[in-house]
């Protein structure tokens, strides 16, 4: 499974059109996704202190399946692989949806069901 950390305003938008995209698919002309052991320090790095967001899970197989294209690629200030996701997410590939966000002490930590 691959992840996205999203914005209220595009989650609410995928709701309506039936995909999601992001600026970042215009800008770049991909929508960065991270893999589970990654989102943690996605969310510290990009979304500090942060409320009010939305942590996507979607099924890189019914990505494919929909004609999705995903490519990892070298992240060096990372020094990691990225899940990079050339198109719009239909719904359907989107498996579950939790809230999101920063705690009183502005950490995050993951959904208890997404541990088990």
């Amino acid at each position: 499974m691959l992840y996205r950390i999203a914005e209220p305003a595009d989650w609410q938008q995928a709701q309506q059109t039936g995909v999601f995209a992001s600026p970042d698919l215009v800008v770049e002309g991909f929508i960065h996704s991270s893999e589970q052991h990654q989102l943690l320090e996605t969310a510290r790095r990009y979304y500090p202190g942060r409320t009010g967001l939305w942590l996507l899970e979607w099924d890189e197989e019914a990505l494919t399946t929909a004609g999705v294209r995903v490519e990892r690629a070298w992240v060096p200030g990372r020094q990691q692989l990225f899940a990079h996701v050339f198109g719009p997410v239909p719904l359907r590939a989107i498996r579950r949806v939790w809230p999101f966000g920063a705690d009183s002490a502005g950490e995050f930590r993951l959904p208890p069901d997404l541990l088990g």
